[in-house]
């Protein structure tokens, strides 16, 4: 069993043929990992139609300055109405989580009035949902064909195009996404 904290800061890559079309082709940023479970946010999905800007005003909070076409991603399958921001550390709101030195997590609207109002993080993505797992569940998943560990880059995150982040990811370790198989055991 993986020690406890050992996935925080990481990031889980989905392996062809996975088997849950939800985790298709996915990056998830890994927040929490403990005996009780674990938290991750996909953070290479669009959500379907929603904006950063639209969100805001669902919310009634002014934009500001935020551009006009930053999407919200789809953070994962759980609870989908749960906002998150996923940003650089240089920002700390009343519920903010850092999370291994590599970036935070904040849950609480403070965030967005912030980035709103031009006092936000430096760098950060909104999401709606969550990706969980229960105690020994994700490192079961992990013994078996589906996910691939790879270190927590913030460049990745932040400054590379959404469609790139799981090919670019992968090629950061070396492998091709193009050579992987879908098939256990097989090349």
């Amino acid at each position: 069993m993986l020690a406890p904290r050992f996935l925080v800061g990481q990031l889980l890559l989905s392996m062809p043929g996975i088997g849950d079309p939800r985790f298709e082709r996915s990056v998830i940023a890994m927040c929490l990992h403990d005996e009780e479970g674990a938290l991750g946010l996909v953070v290479n999905r669009r959500h379907d139609s929603l904006t950063v800007r639209g969100l805001m005003a669902q919310l009634d909070i002014d934009p500001g300055d935020t551009p006009e076409d930053t999407p919200v991603l789809n953070g994962g399958p759980v609870e989908p109405t749960r906002g998150f921001v996923l940003h650089s550390p240089d920002y700390e709101g009343q519920s903010s989580i850092q999370v291994d030195g590599r970036w935070s997590l904040t849950s609480t609207l403070d965030v967005l009035k912030d980035i709103a109002a031009g006092k936000g993080p430096r760098q950060w993505l909104a999401m709606l949902g969550y990706t969980g797992w229960a105690g020994g569940q994700l490192e079961g998943e992990m013994t078996r064909h589906g996910w691939l560990l790879a270190p927590g880059a913030t460049d990745l995150l932040f400054d590379t195009a959404l469609e790139s982040r799981w090919p670019d990811a992968y090629g950061r370790l070396g492998i091709a996404v193009g050579q992987l198989s879908a098939t256990p055991g097989r090349a």
